[in-house]
């Protein structure tokens, strides 16, 4: 795997950050949106810098100890590379650092190869959630791993 560097997630990476979203889900987060994560305490939001190129990002926000991965993204011509893991791990190591209980997520019910990373990573799946998703209407598996 190249070398990736991890930052903040700042003001001048919204704009890659919001043409990644665009590419990758099917209701995507605008600027506006995640430019308002920049101000939220419980949020916390990096991107992974290949060669100086936003490769992909992680979202997330932290109540209380409980951690909800809002999104991970990588742009296509980037997957398989190993770079999504690398954000997933190296979130789940912070927050655990950081005496976190939980980490957790939703992914759709169709997509194998993001619950195969997800499982990797050490989450496991506890639940649905119907119609979660539109944009089509699908069922989301909810992963969490635990640290206690």
């Amino acid at each position: 795997m190249t070398d990736l560097i991890f930052e903040k997630m700042t003001e001048q990476h919204i704009p890659r950050v919001a043409e990644l979203e665009k590419q990758c889900f099917s209701t995507p987060w605008s600027e506006n949106a995640l430019s308002e994560e920049l101000s939220n305490n419980f949020a916390r939001f990096i991107v992974a810098l290949s060669n100086g190129e936003i490769v992909g990002y992680i979202g997330s926000h932290n109540v209380l100890g409980e951690v909800y991965i809002t999104n991970v993204a990588v742009f296509p011509e980037y997957r398989k590379n190993g770079f999504g893991e690398a954000l997933i791990k190296m979130l789940v190591e912070t927050v655990k650092n950081e005496n976190a209980d939980f980490i957790t997520l939703e992914v759709r019910k169709s997509n194998a190869s993001a619950i195969k990373l997800y499982e990797k990573c050490g989450f496991c799946a506890v639940g649905e959630r119907k119609n979660f998703y539109e944009k089509p209407c699908e069922d989301a598996i909810l992963m969490t791993k635990n640290f206690n």
